[in-house]
């Protein structure tokens, strides 16, 4: 199997190095996110914020709290990725576009809401756990976008969330996932790492 969509999965690594002078500007910025929004969220909840750290002062803010990472710094942007606890009373009002575009009958919405509430309502780690996977399949999103325009990207872990959480504004909804920088490479940065064999990762039943 191989297209260009493979090609681009399969080639991606995370960078190490960026060009610092080099810059992203809003619209594109704007469109890596459009690009990740269209990744799959529960029951359509699209329970995600993306926070695009790219000015000089913003990275300084940041800085300290990811521990000083380079990236921080040289990428062209680092997006704060947060993922906001499952809610089901957003439910109507996310599927409302669907239903007007008529790719739902309205008849059909509190099956989606009625089932999510009795999912999350009275489960804290779920709502927690439904946050995390959004952040994160946002993100990879976003990853696999970056390096088809030509962009590397590093997602990062290393960061003081709670520091983040005070320093950038955050509700107490909203879990900062990760850490996600996107920007114009400068050589050094290694290839796509060997993998695990897939019979050793991989059942068939």
């Amino acid at each position: 199997m191989s297209n260009a969509v493979i090609e681009c999965i399969l080639s991606r690594s995370a960078a190490k190095y960026y060009d610092p002078a080099a810059t992203l500007n809003d619209d594109q910025i704007r469109e890596l996110v459009r690009i990740g929004t269209t990744a799959p969220t529960s029951f359509h909840l699209q329970n995600w914020r993306f926070i695009a750290v790219r000015t000089t002062e913003a990275k300084a803010r940041l800085s300290p709290i990811a521990w000083s990472q380079p990236a921080i710094t040289e990428a062209a942007v680092t997006f704060i990725v947060c993922g906001q606890l499952a809610d089901s009373s957003v439910i109507p009002e996310r599927l409302a576009p669907l239903v007007k575009a008529g790719i739902m009958p309205e008849a059909m919405v509190p099956e989606w809401e009625i089932p999510a509430r009795d999912l999350y309502m009275e489960y804290p780690q779920r709502q927690r756990d439904e946050a995390i996977r959004t952040g994160t399949f946002g993100a990879a999103a976003m990853i696999y976008a970056a390096r088809s325009l030509g962009l590397g990207s590093t997602p990062m872990i290393g960061f003081d969330a709670e520091a983040a959480h005070r320093e950038f504004g955050l509700s107490k909804e909203e879990v900062p996932v990760m850490l996600l920088s996107v920007g114009a490479e400068r050589p050094g940065n290694w290839p796509q790492k060997p993998r695990r064999p897939v019979d050793d990762v991989l059942e068939l039943i």
